[in-house]
Formats: C-alpha cells, sequence, structure tokens
C-alpha cells in the first residue's frame, strides 16, 4: 500500500473535477460542484466538464458559482478536502475581482414588494441595460 496520504498529490496524477473543485474550496459541498458541472457551469479547458471528468496539474478550470466566474489553474491535483492553506496552493487564481458593492447596486434591481414591472417600465429597464431596441 502506499504511504502517501489521500489529501498529497500524485506525480502526474488525475482526480474528478467535482471533487478538485470542492477539496480546494471553490464550492462549499461536493453536492454543489456535482450539481454546477451538470448544469453547465464548470469548463475545463474550454470544454464543458461532467462531474467526473478527469483534471490534471496544467489544466484551466472555469465555475460560474455565487454570481461571479472563478478562474483557476490547476496546480496540483488533490482527491480529500484540505485545509485553505493548503488548498490555496494547489490553483492559481485568475479570476477577475469581484464587483464592488456600488457595481452590483447599479444593475437595475426592483424595491422588494413593487411587483412586476409594467410593460413600459420593462422597456425602460431594458433600454437603460442596452438590451432595448434602437
Amino acid at each position: 500500500m502506499s504511504a502517501q496520504s489521500p489529501s498529497t498529490p500524485e506525480p502526474g496524477g488525475t482526480a474528478r473535477v467535482d471533487a478538485w473543485i470542492w477539496s480546494v474550496r471553490l464550492t462549499k459541498t461536493r453536492s454543489a460542484a456535482a450539481t454546477a458541472c451538470r448544469a453547465g457551469h464548470v469548463r475545463v479547458n474550454g470544454e464543458r466538464a461532467k462531474p467526473a471528468q478527469s483534471v490534471k496539474s496544467g489544466d484551466e478550470v472555469r465555475l460560474f458559482h455565487d454570481g461571479r466566474e472563478r478562474i483557476v489553474i490547476v496546480q496540483r491535483v488533490l482527491s480529500k478536502r484540505v485545509g485553505a492553506p493548503v488548498a490555496a496552493e494547489c490553483l492559481i487564481d485568475k479570476s477577475p475581482p469581484p464587483p464592488t458593492r456600488t457595481e452590483q447596486a447599479a444593475t437595475g434591481l426592483r424595491d422588494r414588494g413593487t411587483g412586476r414591472p409594467t410593460k413600459r417600465e420593462r422597456r425602460d429597464l431594458e433600454e437603460w441595460r442596452g438590451r432595448g431596441k434602437a
């Protein structure tokens, strides 16, 4: 039997993409990672990934989660969840910075309890967002 523990990287090894996303703490649970894969929110090297797809060192993983896109490069392959300092060493984060609170507030959210927008309000919102007819 091998002397390595399950959390140590294997040279040239691979791991399931859902397990790797969970083990480096990009999602809180493995089932959330698998659900994101099934929903098409995970891409490995530009291709849509299924939960059981293998990742290896050097792969680019894109995850759309919690309203933002995370772009990471696999540095080391893990099969078990590890602490945050070790997880940070296992990836290179190339994600854009998260939007500031003022940028989030400027998305045109409606006040709670105001109901559905009228046709006129919807047209104004779409024009403001740049999706309306010119």
